[in-house]
């Protein structure tokens, strides 16, 4: 499987935000795809995240409210629609891939994206 992910940018707080990311290769196996985040001298952190089948979503307490993550199964496309965005925000946004229920989690991710930078100015 292999993840392209875009729409990174530079954004003033309170402003928006949306990322794509495209799936390709063997994809039929996939459980959830989602996005994680990293911002400099942090850990990886999950974001947010959509089941394949079924569509239900699930979110980090810090963006509920603020970001909602979609998909177009014809595509094989996962979105992060981010509004009121604030400067903590400011992270690589990475697209990731699980073929499990452990998509919380940076082991329990199969396939990543390359990262796209955020930055959220004051």
């Amino acid at each position: 499987v292999q993840l392209q992910a875009s729409g990174g940018g530079l954004v003033q707080a309170g402003g928006s935000l949306r990322l794509s990311c495209a799936a390709s290769g063997r994809t039929f196996s996939t459980y959830a795809m989602g996005w994680f985040r990293q911002a400099p001298g942090k850990e990886r952190e999950f974001v947010a995240a959509i089941r394949w089948s079924g569509g239900a979503t699930y979110y980090t307490d810090s963006v509920k409210g603020r970001f909602t993550v979609s998909k177009d199964n014809a595509k094989n496309t996962v979105y992060l629609q981010m509004n009121s965005l604030k400067p903590e925000d400011t992270a690589v946004y990475y697209c990731a891939a699980s073929n499990s229920g452990s998509y919380y989690y940076v082991s329990g991710i199969d396939y990543w994206g390359k990262g796209t930078q955020v930055t959220v100015s004051s």
